[in-house]
């Protein structure tokens, strides 16, 4: 039997810069004091289990992004940046999946 991944909802409803997605994402992902709320710290998050909710550890983490079309408007390079951490977090670490909800 399958074990369904660990599921985290990261809403960026409203989110207008990168420092307002770093709050959403420590809000989110639980992040520890330390988080340095820049990309490469949110990349090395997502691609350590150490910092995951223990359920995660065990079986794997899912992280649905909502609400993220508008900041995609407003800052399209901010975005592209996200985009690249979540796809090279994905590449690293088989156990997590990132996915962008459409609706």
């Amino acid at each position: 039997m399958t074990t369904s991944p660990h599921l985290v909802m990261l809403d960026l409803t409203g989110v207008g810069d990168k420092a307002a997605l770093m709050d959403r994402a420590v809000s989110a992902l639980h992040l520890p004091d330390w988080f340095g709320r820049n990309w490469d710290a949110l990349a090395d998050s997502l691609r350590d289990p150490s910092v995951w909710p223990p359920e995660a550890v065990e079986r794997g983490l899912l992280v649905v992004v909502t609400g993220w079309q508008g900041y995609a408007r407003t800052r399209p390079d901010e975005w592209k940046v996200a985009q690249d951490v979540f796809e090279q977090a994905v590449g690293d670490e088989p156990a997590l999946t990132v996915a962008l909800a459409l609706g």
